[in-house]
């Protein structure tokens, strides 16, 4: 390289200004509220389309009194490992709380949903083997094929030839189909049962990452494996996370018995990571219980979906095809999708604006959730904004 060259950071500061010239610079606002389908950024309060918190249960009394509860008991922090002596009572509580509503073995208890599909995949394969993944997948499963070392192909998406035609070819010793229940960009759903029968057909092992299913779907809110009434033997590795609409933090795999003893022994993620507080494990718990305590949410939640995904219909929105809470809405181009975002916000909404490379180039997005705190008059006050950006739109001005 010659003296002429950037040195480290000045390469760096090329790259930023390279992602703030084509409108891709990411860039955070700070909450100064808790979670709920109101808070307050930037000493504004404003509705909140943007949030993962789905069923509104981050800030609800109960959640906060378990929470309480626990750490008037154990104290704040995890102290060390699971496999030392971080796993207390909570931690064991809440594994064996969410085997018991979901029908699996046994479960073990990630501190994030990202380490626990690094953990779960680079654990199960190597070099001799192969896994097999949706081209929309989560980051975090994606990385964790590629980390592997196994042979890492990616099949269209939700296109099961596709996935049998990468089958075919293969000779690995063993073959893992991962894909995401609801894809959190997209909104839509895997179709599990379709992909269930390729695995056992093809002596595969199906790995469904339900972070966006979980509490939301399902006649108990166990996620799409229940909603499309799938078993353990159907999908033997099961992934939830528990920041989403179960309003805490971390993670959980399930399945059976072997599976969970080989995590423990080979998961760097899980063997090498200090254990969450306690008290989050308590209200994860919680979270658990509140889902067949509150039903209602769910119904709520779903007629908001149903009620949004009509009247956006009926004023010509561009949105994607999801019966989802998430509720992406297609503009294609990076920075439009920054100016209404900005437009909306302006006006008290939220939305996060989605771009390359979290989506593939030319279609950028407002990813607009839905949660069951939200009101159908919040959903009025959205759509009045949007049609409204959209007319602006159409006439080739904002």
């Amino acid at each position: 390289m010659s003296s002429n060259s950037p040195d480290f950071f000045g390469q760096l500061e090329q790259q930023l200004q390279q992602r703030e010239d084509n409108h891709l610079m990411r860039k955070r606002h700070t909450l100064e509220s808790p979670q709920g389908a109101r808070v307050v950024v930037a000493g504004k309060s404003v509705l909140n389309f943007c949030s993962n918190d789905y069923l509104g249960l981050a800030n609800h009394p109960k959640m906060i009194e378990a929470f309480t509860k626990a750490a008037n008991t154990y104290g704040v922090g995890g102290g060390a490992s699971h496999l030392v002596c971080g796993h207390t009572t909570e931690h064991h509580r809440l594994e064996e709380l969410f085997a018991e509503r979901t029908g699996r073995d046994r479960a073990v208890l990630f501190s994030t949903g990202f380490m626990a599909n690094l953990g779960v995949i680079t654990a199960l394969l190597d070099k001799p083997d192969a896994v097999f993944e949706d081209k929309l997948n989560h980051a975090s499963l994606l990385d964790g094929g590629l980390m592997s070392g196994a042979k890492f192909q990616r099949f269209l998406h939700n296109d099961m030839s596709s996935l049998q035609k990468r089958l075919d070819k293969t000779e690995a010793r063993r073959k893992l189909i991962c894909v995401d229940g609801v894809f959190s960009m997209d909104g839509d759903k895997a179709p599990l049962k379709e992909l269930a029968a390729i695995a056992k057909n093809n002596h595969a092992v199906l790995m469904v990452d339900d972070a966006h299913g979980i509490g939301t779907l399902g006649k108990t809110g166990m996620g799409l494996c229940e909603e499309q009434g799938l078993t353990q033997d159907d999908v033997p590795i099961l992934m939830v996370t528990l920041g989403k609409a179960l309003g805490s933090f971390g993670s959980l795999v399930a399945g059976p018995d072997v599976l969970i003893d080989t995590l423990i022994q080979f998961a760097r993620p899980y063997i090498y990571t200090t254990s969450m507080p306690p008290a989050v494990a308590a209200a994860s718990s919680q979270g658990l219980l509140l889902l067949e305590e509150e039903s209602w949410r769910r119904t709520h939640l779903q007629q908001l979906i149903d009620y949004f995904v009509a009247e956006a219909s009926l004023i010509g929105l561009p949105l994607m095809p999801s019966s989802t809470a998430i509720q992406p809405l297609l503009l294609g181009d990076e920075k439009l999708a920054l100016q209404w975002q900005k437009t909306l916000l302006d006006h008290g909404l939220w939305i996060s604006a989605i771009r390359p490379p979290t989506v593939a180039k030319g279609t950028a997005r407002l990813r607009i959730t839905i949660t069951a705190g939200h009101s159908t008059e919040d959903i009025d006050l959205l759509l009045d904004v949007l049609k409204k950006l959209n007319r602006s739109t159409d006439a080739g001005a904002l």
